[in-house]
């Protein structure tokens, strides 16, 4: 029996002895099956080709955790670390002992948590590797768990504290369960929000993005884009760490905030006459 791993957006499937057909989550219209068709690989696989895990310091008990090559989407995992344990955000499409390792070297994971679908990655293999650290899931997301698992979790809580100072927040938006993780004392303690696909950092860091599909470029209703805003402003931040390595690191909340009402603007028809 063999894990399959969509190798388009990196989520594994149910332990199989043939690959899936499909990848129903890159079926959906927010993803999409590459013009090659659907492909699959295996851990095995990707550590014959030398795929390998790297963890890097972000800032002070903050840690990039990436498969290099990338695999799938290739979003960069974030490990905080806690006194009350650390917290495995958006867990990347691989694993191996020797990055677990690496991870558990800074401590036990209590939790690990993606943003939503796209980000599921290997989740099961990453707890199993980490000790069984739990796997949670917003319970308005758990159809798209491809691989149930006693170590998921799920969350219907519209906010939920993972360890003190660290609250997982289901804002909705991408998709219906869409989280963010608020961590209170980071940016020295002006707080640090990590977006997953909710608000995506733009290239410039001054602005974030909001669409229901980014490779597809489905928007958003300005109505659901100021709901996702206001809902995460209720958090005090400074900084914003998105999945894919951008960042808005000072002023991140005025950002947020203004990038919401630019948004908003355009689809409204504001600025029509530019068009």
């Amino acid at each position: 029996m063999t894990v399959w791993i969509c190798t388009a957006c990196g989520v594994e499937q149910p332990e199989s002895g043939t690959a899936p057909v499909v990848c129903r989550i890159c079926s959906d219209e927010r993803q999409y099956i590459p013009k090659s068709g659907q492909a699959w690989t295996t851990l095995d696989e990707l550590s014959a080709a030398g795929t390998r895990i790297v963890v890097a310091e972000e800032e002070p008990h903050l840690y990039a955790v990436t498969a290099s090559p990338s695999v799938g989407i290739g979003q960069r995992s974030l490990l905080l670390q806690t006194e009350g344990g650390n917290v495995l955000w958006d867990p990347v499409g691989f694993v191996d002992a020797a990055g677990a390792a690496a991870v558990l070297a800074l401590g036990p994971v209590v939790a690990i948590v993606a943003s939503h679908p796209h980000m599921y990655g290997v989740q099961v293999e990453w707890s199993r590797a980490l000790g069984g650290a739990p796997v949670l899931v917003a319970e308005a997301d758990a159809e798209w768990v491809q691989r149930p698992d006693d170590s998921i979790s799920v969350i219907d809580a519209a906010d939920h504290e993972l360890v003190p100072g660290v609250t997982l927040r289901t804002l909705g938006g991408h998709f219906a369960g869409s989280f963010v993780l608020h961590w209170a004392s980071g940016a020295d303690g002006r707080g640090v929000m990590f977006s997953g696909d909710t608000f995506f950092p733009l290239q410039d860091g001054k602005w974030v993005g909001f669409l229901r599909s980014y490779p597809n470029m489905l928007p958003l209703s300005g109505a659901v884009v100021d709901r996702v805003a206001m809902a995460a402003l209720e958090s005090r931040f400074d900084r914003v760490y998105g999945n894919l390595g951008g960042s808005i690191p000072t002023g991140a909340a005025a950002v947020v905030r203004r990038s919401a009402d630019r948004h908003i603007a355009w689809v409204r028809g504001d600025f029509d006459h530019l068009t």
